[in-house]
């Protein structure tokens, strides 16, 4: 586990009460916040059937109400009653078996039998993250499927998946970030003892598990925090989804707290090991102790890390006299490789997808170089590197997948360096055996909300002029249409095809290398070096105890490079290679053309290769 960092035992909101309804021994606890409601009622259903029971909640100080019911039981069903009107779920919902509008669930945390006793998760520098959506993983869609397919996974090499948003969210299907149910595991997906179920056989692979959470912002639909009270929304900030979540001013306390309480829940109740935390940059916070601080804080007191995702690349996220959060996605690493292989790519422009501008990203890990004393703080495995995701792939108009975007050799070449560079590699699903499946947007909204997601969907396609033109010649599919969400589902049966299986054992034996190359695990940014030795070449330089070893990149291939013409890519006996991309078992036709004698290299098409020094 990650060391426990600073508890928040002296954060004001750690002593607020926690919300939800608690199964306890004398009965069921119930409690929630409603500042601006006089009168707060529990309306239950009986778990065995029989007549509905009241039970009137007591205001307590600070805006909450609550009050034991002396009958209840796991299993009983509940809405609380506002002001002896409004019948409504419970925001701190453990379950919600009839959907996000129905009653909640009273659920026994203690009912599963873990057997995960002995796990400890992975150093974070060791972490390979495989991204998964859980309702398009497996044809049946649920966190039980999963299970069956983790063998696969660890076979691969990954020590950590990441579960997409799991919150509840209205209809049967989304990709998660429409959730409204911060606490409840959304019900298509299975029960909350299938989801520990699922926790746990990963834990017995040795694989962690991270969740993926939204804290900037709630759903359209089923959301029902402002019921409760005006003070969770902040309607003076905006994010791109709608008000910003009021962490700061005034009656804000509680609301951090509820936050911080479902990171604690996550990790007490379903052994959750990290984090990735969804578009920090929209949590708006002027206190004098930010919110991220106090959920990295959180997340750290029990255990668990805490991973950004901000499109600033603010140094202080990681920094340690900053927000110190253990990782950020390193998202210029993706569209640097992009705009290097892919002319489908918009992010030409942007990023030049030079080698220039790779060494950058892999020195600093950014393209915009943090100041010197911020920069010796950070470490490379604080930056997660990817070359697809959830986002990318699923945000172009027909969902296409990077290796349909550029030749098999590019694909191959830009594979290999994800799984080998320094830092933390990040997979996106079935992009190890080149998945034939896209990943598209869907979502299955009441009819009114449907239509301006279709409508803003497709607005915001037109914004690319590279998007227009793809549309224009091949009409994207509504992300209200049921078949967006089924094209997506992947198709594990063809990976049983030669070219599939050929780049499965790529990726495996490129993530089996990590364990051993210098600069993949390195600690800190001297321990490797990286430079352009040759014109349009990556080199990437780390030597230790077990070896001298050199990473060379060409995406585009024709070019040449004397090894012992620079410091960066010499050595004082031979180089052999440990790895090319262009293996014939990996379906490439050989590596490329080397004098051993002059100690050169001719690339003759997209190639990464790995190189290790051995004695004369």
């Amino acid at each position: 586990m990650v060391a426990p960092g600073p508890t928040t035992q002296s954060s004001p909101t750690s002593s607020l009460p926690r919300q939800g309804a608690d199964l306890t021994t004398a009965g069921v606890r119930y409690c929630t916040w409603a500042p601006e409601v006089r009168c707060v009622s529990v309306h239950v259903q009986p778990v065995g059937g029989g007549a509905e029971r009241r039970v009137e909640l007591e205001p307590r100080a600070g805006g909450f109400h609550a009050a034991l019911d002396r009958a209840g039981q796991a299993g009983d069903r509940y809405l609380y009653c506002l002001e002896g009107a409004k019948r409504l779920p419970d925001p701190a919902s453990r379950w919600q078996p009839n959907g996000v509008d129905g009653p909640s669930m009273v659920i026994d945390p203690t009912a599963f039998t873990w057997t995960d006793a002995l796990w400890n998760a992975p150093a974070f520098r060791d972490l390979v993250i495989y991204e998964l959506h859980v309702g398009t993983f497996t044809p049946e869609g649920t966190f039980r499927g999963v299970i069956e397919h983790l063998p696969e996974l660890k076979k691969l090499g990954v020590r950590a998946i990441e579960l997409l948003p799991i919150g509840d969210f209205p209809g049967s299907r989304n990709w998660g970030y429409d959730g409204v149910m911060l606490f409840a595991p959304a019900r298509v997906y299975g029960t909350p003892d299938d989801l520990r179920a699922l926790v746990d056989a990963a834990h017995a692979m040795e694989i962690a598990v991270i969740l993926d959470v939204v804290y900037n912002h709630l759903g359209p639909h089923g959301n029902r925090l402002r019921d409760y009270s005006r003070h969770y929304f902040d309607s003076t900030r905006q994010t791109p989804w709608g008000d910003a979540l009021h962490f700061d001013g005034p009656g804000s306390g509680p609301v951090r707290a509820l936050f911080c309480q479902n990171v604690q829940y996550w990790i007490a109740e379903f052994h959750v090991d990290g984090f990735r935390l969804d578009a920090t940059h929209a949590i708006h916070d002027r206190s004098g102790q930010h919110i991220l601080r106090e959920l990295r804080d959180t997340a750290h007191a029990f255990g668990a890390f805490a991973i950004a995702e901000d499109e600033r690349n603010e140094e202080t996220l990681l920094s340690r006299d900053g927000f110190h959060l253990d990782g950020a996605w390193a998202d210029d690493f993706h569209h640097s490789i992009e705009a290097s292989i892919s002319d489908a790519s918009i992010y030409r422009g942007r990023f030049s997808g030079k080698i220039v501008e790779l060494v950058e990203i892999l020195q600093h890990g950014w393209t915009r170089r943090p100041p010197a004393p911020q920069r010796a703080q950070l470490s490379p495995h604080q930056f997660i590197c990817c070359i697809s995701n959830h986002d990318q792939v699923g945000n172009r108009p027909h969902g296409d997948r990077l290796h349909t975007m550029t030749s098999a050799a590019a694909y191959r070449a830009a594979s290999a360096l994800l799984c080998l560079l320094p830092g933390v590699p990040m997979l996106f699903m079935g992009q190890e055996w080149a998945a034939s499946s896209p990943f598209l947007y869907f979502t299955d909204h009441p009819e009114a909300v449907g239509r301006l997601v279709s409508v803003g969907r497709k607005r915001d396609l037109m914004r690319f002029d590279i998007y227009a033109r793809a549309m224009a010649g091949r009409p994207h599919l509504d992300p209200q249409d049921p078949a967006a969400f089924l094209a997506s589902k992947l198709r594990w049966d063809e990976c049983e095809g030669l070219a599939h299986r050929q780049m499965f054992e790529l990726y495996q034996r490129a993530l089996a290398l990590r364990a051993v190359v210098a600069f993949s695990r390195a600690e800190n940014f001297p321990d490797f070096s990286v430079g352009e030795p040759a014109v349009g070449v990556l080199a990437i330089r780390g030597d230790d105890s077990s070896g001298q070893w050199l990473l060379l990149f060409d995406p585009h291939g024709g070019s040449r490079l004397a090894l012992d013409e620079t410091e960066l890519t010499a050595t004082q006996g031979k180089w052999e290679i440990a790895l090319s991309s262009n293996e014939a078992r990996f379906g490439g036709d050989g590596p490329a053309r080397r004098d051993p004698t002059r100690q050169s290299v001719a690339f003759v098409g997209p190639e990464l290769m790995l190189l290790r020094g051995a004695r004369s």
